[in-house]
């Protein structure tokens, strides 16, 4: 066999380069991508809202009738106690009540007499409703310190017992209005015979002066605002949510309180939820139904907040601890539900996956990934099944 020449070499050797080039230009270049890793960890859905607070228990001090009210002498944030004068009523200077008023007067009397009645009758309904909450309540502690029922159980009992405790106290408080309302109706009275005889309105309830809304001497109408009072040791935030936000929302319902003016988070629970919606135009021009959410607020900050203060409530719709999760942003919808983009081996594979529950940026896999796995994040146009990927 001939030798083949120096020439005849170094021709072959170009024509093997020149294919190899070829070869590598026509190989598929690897797509950068964006990977992230397939983790278990704490997951929680929340809705976050802001909310004002406000007082449990408000109450407008007005005069019953036409009056000559005297100069108001309390001040906004001022203790009072409960029956403490306010206000300082006398009969109007330009008549007194003629005998039409008076007997309207009396019959005001006996309705509040009556409501009295209905207040206490009803105070002792709820005592008793709360001492079987409470009865009920313990007997849960009991049976949980054995295991004999769930911590889902107890929290359920503790919450009855906590609303219980709370209606008991509304009652009480509503039989304090009925009182104040009662010694409001007989001060109408008093001012019937002489001119210049005074009748008081008395604080319904302990608390703090909210607002003065006259100070002045002067004549007052029959239902005229003079003054509120409340009790700012009860307190609590009044959140206005998105109706699609507030049907995932039940009484009972954790809340964080948050950017309320102290360094710590500030835990609650939903009292209620208003059934009635209502509509509200947004900052930028979008009507929104919205429904109003009503949370607790502790004692603790009593002293540090005021009503109409501003908030931030989170509610804790869902949470787990140890969650297989994946950032929302790897996923994307196919005709049979959900996929996702896996890196095996430098190769993008589409992986159908089932999702759970699904918090903003992060959301719950229930099945189709493993912990460990890598999966890419904002997959691009140009992503398909069997690509050659390589992370970024």
């Amino acid at each position: 066999m001939k030798k083949p020449t120096r020439r005849q070499v170094i021709l072959i050797l170009i024509g093997v380069v020149v294919a190899a080039v070829i070869v590598y230009g026509l190989m598929p270049t690897p797509v950068p991508v964006e990977t992230e890793e397939v983790d278990r960890g704490p997951l929680r859905v929340t809705v976050e809202e802001e909310g004002e607070t406000q007082v449990v228990d408000r109450y407008v001090v007005s005069s019953p009738v036409a009056a000559f009210a005297r100069r108001i002498e309390v001040d906004a944030g001022d203790l009072v106690e409960a029956g403490q004068p306010l206000v300082a009523l006398e009969a109007p200077r330009a008549a007194i009540l003629d005998p039409r008023t008076e007997a309207e007067a009396q019959a005001r009397v006996a309705a509040a007499h009556a409501q009295v009645a209905q207040a206490d009758e009803q105070i002792r309904a709820a005592a008793a409703t709360a001492r079987l909450a409470r009865e009920e309540r313990d007997r849960a502690e009991r049976l949980a310190a054995d295991a004999s029922i769930t911590r889902q159980q107890l929290e359920q009992a503790t919450a009855d017992a906590d609303r219980a405790e709370a209606s008991l106290e509304a009652t009480r408080a509503a039989a304090a209005t009925a009182r104040a309302e009662l010694d409001a109706a007989q001060a109408t009275l008093e001012p019937s015979a002489v001119l210049g005889i005074q009748s008081t309105l008395r604080a319904p309830a302990a608390g703090r002066v909210l607002a003065v809304h006259r100070r002045s001497a002067g004549h007052v109408n029959p239902a005229e605002p003079i003054l509120e009072v409340g009790d700012t040791h009860r307190m609590e935030v009044r959140v206005d949510v998105l109706s699609q936000d507030a049907v995932r929302i039940t009484s009972g319902t954790r809340v964080e309180i948050d950017e309320w003016g102290g360094d710590d988070v500030l835990e609650a629970l939903v009292h209620r939820v208003e059934p009635q919606a209502f509509t509200r135009v947004s900052s930028l021009g979008v009507e929104e139904q919205r429904v109003a959410v009503v949370a607790g607020l502790p004692a603790s900050i009593e002293a540090s907040l005021g009503t109409g203060y501003r908030v931030l409530a989170r509610f804790i719709i869902w949470e787990g601890e140890d969650v297989l999760q994946i950032p929302s942003s790897a996923l994307f919808r196919t005709h049979d539900g959900w996929a996702v983009f896996v890196v095996e081996g430098g190769t993008a594979r589409r992986r159908d996956v089932s999702i759970g529950q699904q918090a903003g940026l992060r959301t719950q896999i229930l099945a189709g990934l493993e912990a460990g796995e890598h999966v890419i994040v904002h997959p691009a146009n140009e992503i398909e099944d069997g690509v050659s990927v390589r992370a970024g």
